[in-house]
């Protein structure tokens, strides 16, 4: 059995069967079966459908984001926004599909010559536990708009959210194996990748998950998409807003209580301002309702599971131990963590060179533009870097700079169905989402008319 417990009671939520050997292999035959009908749908078909799927989470998005917060302990607030931000990805695809798969014609010497963009097959998504229900979407609306089918292996703790993920795209109409909840444990991943029936699998989450996962892969010379963490900069010079950067790197650090590999984890900041921006930035922390997820008034719940808040104690004592000193918070209470900001932190710290996964910040001064590109660059995650400042021509000399997969200018980074999502270094390959997403899991092929004639 599968259990789900509430990590702010500590109460069992459900319980689920585990699927057989025989029955997991059932699936995946289901899921092939389907793609050979499914494949050949209209993009007008797949849209409807992925339409009703958006429909159905704007009307059932109290009742999923309650699971949410019961299973993970996100703030009620920001699950409802996460369910709402879904059905946008799916309006999304629905809308652009056919622009982005549109066959692309390129002149050559012969008559007729294009690149089509077809789909795969069965698609594995191995999701995390942060974000239940978008990071399943993001993957699951441009793989089906491209005649894909998807199964899921979500992580154990939110077995609900997935249960629930597959009954909206049951309620919105599509046909019975085009999307898969597969409750297993992670030791089955392996030989669903091997399984001959499934052409591709993408994941979101950890290194080590991502490395095993693209390891067997690779050696099946299978497709594989990776999303891995992050310790994404935020940098503040001295030309900011100070007042809206304040905010927004509060909302960057803090969100889903810290627990995003897209958070703002380094706070890094010209020496000129420091001291005024980090009173005003703990001003701001102090401020932050923590409680009950299902109180609507709550921004920091608890962390998903007390393993985790016992990790990040780890890491900010072992900083502390090195000179890191915290402003506020600091403490935690099983699952619950406080908002933590550390100031006097340096690159051989915890805090600064890995993954802080919880509601903790560090801050690092730096005196010139090029000192604070060598600190953005000094982590082996390339996910995301912000910078605040007045100065956009600065701001454009400096983008070719950082070796992230993005930049955002005066704001958090942030996923966006239009745009491209991504990182390097050990933060993953590939990109979710906008055209470059949905063909990640398409045979680009080529085709070339000649004539005798």
């Amino acid at each position: 059995m599968i259990t789900s417990i509430n990590p702010y009671n500590q109460e069992v939520i459900s319980e689920v069967k585990e699927l057989t050997k025989a029955e997991l292999v059932e699936h995946i035959e289901i899921a092939h079966e389907r793609f050979l009908s499914w494949r050949k749908t209209t993009f007008e078909e797949r849209a409807a459908l992925m339409q009703a799927a958006a429909a159905d989470l704007n009307k059932h998005k109290e009742a999923y984001a309650k699971t949410i917060s019961l299973e993970m302990g996100k703030p009620i607030k920001q699950a409802i926004a996460e369910v709402e931000k879904c059905a946008w990805v799916c309006e999304y695809y629905a809308e652009n599909a056919p622009k982005h798969l549109a066959p692309k014609s390129i002149e050559t010497d012969a008559v007729e010559s294009y690149v089509s963009y077809e789909p795969l097959g069965v698609v594995l998504a191995v999701m995390p536990w942060n974000y239940p229900f978008w990071q399943v979407f993001r993957f699951a609306a441009p793989a089906l708009m491209a005649g894909n089918i998807g199964i899921l292996k979500h992580a154990s703790n939110v077995m609900g959210s997935a249960q629930n993920i597959q009954k909206v795209f049951e309620r919105a109409g599509f046909p019975k194996g085009c999307f898969t909840n597969l409750p297993i444990a992670s030791a089955k991943v392996e030989s669903i990748i091997k399984n001959s029936k499934v052409k591709a699998v993408t994941l979101t989450g950890s290194k080590p998950a991502g490395s095993a996962v693209a390891s067997v892969a690779g050696n099946e010379i299978k497709k594989s998409v990776l999303e891995l963490g992050g310790s994404n900069a935020l940098v503040v010079f001295e030309d900011c807003n100070m007042e809206e950067a304040v905010k927004t790197a509060v909302q960057a650090r803090f969100q889903n209580t810290g627990q995003s590999c897209i958070a703002g984890k380094r706070l890094l900041l010209h020496k000129n301002i420091a001291e005024e921006f980090t009173q005003k930035f703990v001003e701001e922390v102090r401020k932050l309702k923590s409680g009950d997820p299902a109180d609507e008034e709550t921004f920091i719940g608890v962390m998903a599971r007390e393993d985790l808040a016992e990790e990040l104690h780890e890491q900010l004592t072992k900083s502390v131990k090195q000179g890191a000193v915290i402003l506020v918070g600091g403490k935690r209470d099983g699952a619950y963590f406080e908002p933590t900001v550390v100031t006097d932190v340096t690159p051989s710290m915890p805090i600064f060179k890995e993954e802080t996964f919880g509601p903790v910040i560090g801050i690092t001064t730096f005196k010139n533009e090029d000192e604070a590109v060598y600190l953005v660059n000094s982590s082996n995650f390339g996910l995301g870097v912000s910078i605040f400042t007045e100065d956009f021509e600065k701001a454009k000399k400096m983008i070719p700079l950082f070796d992230d997969g993005a930049v955002f200018v005066n704001e958090l980074v942030k996923s966006d169905p239009r745009l491209p999502f991504g990182g390097t270094k050990i933060s993953g390959y590939g990109r979710e989402l906008s055209e470059d997403g949905i063909k990640e899991f398409v045979n680009k092929k080529t085709v070339y008319f000649n004539s005798y004639s």
